[in-house]
């Protein structure tokens, strides 16, 4: 059983920067079956954009599909943490700040993303939550 978030983590998560479209955003989560995608600028992480963002800052405001990726992504709710992270402190950080998925960073850099779903297949792989979180995509 992993016991720090690198060794759960997903390395190497998909980025756009801040002026990609939210189209490509959208094309990453399909192209990588996830649900977000990590902004980066400058290699440094600047924010986050999920699928929940392009639907409700988007679609629902009736945006284009090329509305730049930073007038939709979070910034400023950006919680990170280490990779020696402790897969229980992370589950008491996304508890506490209300969020799930969180950016993985070391000096600065992107080095993984870790969402509750990960979490809640190593905890408990029979659990209902693990279920969803493994399922294969519908084509």
């Amino acid at each position: 059983m992993a016991r720090t978030v690198a060794e759960l983590m997903t390395r190497e998560p998909a980025t756009v920067g801040e002026q990609d479209t939210v189209a490509r955003a959208a094309q990453l989560m399909k192209d990588n079956d996830t649900g977000n995608v990590a902004v980066v600028e400058n290699g440094r992480l600047v924010g986050i954009i999920t699928d929940r963002d392009i639907a409700v800052r988007v679609v629902a405001a009736d945006r284009p599909a090329s509305t730049p990726v930073a007038e939709a992504a979070s910034h400023e709710r950006l919680v990170t943490i280490d990779p020696r992270t402790t897969l229980r402190q992370a589950a008491a950080v996304m508890r506490e700040k209300s969020v799930r998925r969180l950016p993985v960073v070391r000096d600065d850099k992107l080095v993984g993303i870790i969402s509750l779903g990960d979490l809640a297949i190593e905890k408990d792989s029979e659990s209902g939550l693990a279920d969803v979180s493994a399922a294969e995509p519908n084509a």
